[in-house]
């Protein structure tokens, strides 16, 4: 039986922890070495770790940082930010990532998906998709400023079936809002798919999580309500079992 999961998320940019709302107005958060030291003590499903700065600036995520963060996580370590070459994603996993997080380069050259699931195995590919809702439409929105035209559940299914593992769906909309997440979205997207959704953007307590998951998400993405709220990840999925669904 298929067990579903709570994922806390750490935004970096550069070295930093932050918290953005709607990817604009960001809160620093300090250190990501002492955020991943308090969530391995909460013995969290797994951790995704991304640098939301490294596209934009044309950098990749510190691999320093990675090797940091990863020497304290005794969870599954997903690792994005910048990542546009199968040689970069190597890297990454050597340094203790056990999953790399590709946007920008995948919005750029599909064909990474594709040659990052042939070398390393699709359970270590999860793709990234930001989409903004605009006139009741989802649009998918690149931070770094791409130029892409192409609907969102087109989109996803060629990440499906490029070799992607998982796939990682953020509602620019809701990000940081904590006014729970885009049900709409997560149900359109998740039914065209037979990967994995983590769904990510608008958590605000832990019957969201529920919700989500039965929208046809695999697992509950999550940042704000665990820096900013006294809920923890053990209580989402509480909130999840008591409604029904299999956790781990």
């Amino acid at each position: 039986m298929l067990r579903h999961r709570v994922i806390p998320v750490v935004l970096l940019d550069g070295y930093s922890v932050v918290k953005t709302i709607e990817f604009d107005v960001r809160r620093n958060l300090g250190n990501p070495i002492a955020v991943a030291r308090i969530y391995n003590t909460r013995n969290v499903d797994e951790l995704i770790l991304l640098d939301i700065g490294a596209s934009k600036e044309d950098r990749h995520i510190d691999y320093f940082t990675i090797e940091d963060v990863a020497s304290e996580c005794f969870m599954p370590l997903s690792v994005g930010g910048g990542l546009k070459s199968c040689a970069e994603i190597e890297k990454v996993l050597k340094k203790g990532a056990d999953k790399v997080v590709l946007n920008t380069a995948a919005l750029k050259s599909p064909q990474i998906i594709k040659d990052a699931s042939s070398n390393f195995g699709s359970q270590c590919i999860v793709v990234s998709v930001d989409v903004i809702v605009q006139d009741d439409t989802y649009t998918v929105f690149s931070h770094a400023g791409v130029k892409f035209e192409q609907d969102v559940v087109s989109w996803c299914r060629q990440i499906e079936d490029l070799g992607a593992g998982e796939l990682f769906l953020n509602s620019v909309n809701n990000d940081g809002k904590m006014r729970g997440y885009d049900i709409k979205l997560v149900k359109t997207v998740s039914a065209a798919l037979s990967i994995p959704v983590i769904a990510c953007g608008g958590a605000s307590k832990p019957s969201d999580c529920a919700d989500v998951i039965k929208a046809g998400a695999s697992a509950a993405a999550a940042a704000s309500i665990f820096h900013f709220t006294h809920y923890t990840p053990q209580q989402c999925r509480e909130a999840m079992h008591e409604a029904g669904i299999p956790v781990r």
